[in-house]
């Protein structure tokens, strides 16, 4: 995996991965989401040389079912069918939480795909909540990960 670099990008660069592996056969304008070009929002790309085989976006959006104060979303992560299964998307997944770590977050959360639970859960992640639908793109769950420590699972160690 030395041959990897994780960096941030433009918006207008996660498109042509997004259509892809996200919106096959829609039109490359449901690639843009809304919040994609405000300054608080992070890209990032997974590139394999000079190939750019995955990407990611960061939301700094909090979701009203977390109390925490900084909130990422996660949304639009997405490695090329080719990479799929190889680890290149954990070790993505695992620079993003150390990048939005380092931003002051307390909490990353984002719907994921019924297909993907299963690889953030390996990584740590929780379902909140039932599953849901997004229409024309599937079933879905709320999934999180916190960055702090909750101080009262301390005190009730003591």
């Amino acid at each position: 995996m030395s041959e990897i670099k994780i960096k941030k990008i433009s918006y207008l660069d996660t498109f042509s991965i997004r259509n892809e592996i996200l919106r096959p056969g829609k039109p490359i304008e449901t690639c843009f989401f809304l919040g994609d070009d405000h300054k608080e929002t992070i890209h990032f790309g997974l590139l394999k040389g000079k190939e750019l085989i995955g990407v990611a976006s960061c939301f700094k959006v909090n979701n009203n079912n977390f109390k925490e104060a900084t909130q990422f979303q996660l949304r639009g992560m997405a490695v090329l069918t080719n990479y799929q299964g190889s680890g290149y998307g954990r070790v993505f997944l695992q620079e993003i939480c150390r990048l939005v770590q380092k931003e002051s977050a307390d909490l990353l959360w984002f719907n994921a795909r019924e297909a993907a639970v299963g690889f953030y859960k390996r990584l740590g992640f929780s379902i909140l909540g039932d599953a849901f639908e997004i229409s024309e793109i599937g079933t879905h769950f709320v999934m999180c990960k916190y960055f702090v420590v909750k101080n009262s699972s301390f005190v009730d160690k003591i």
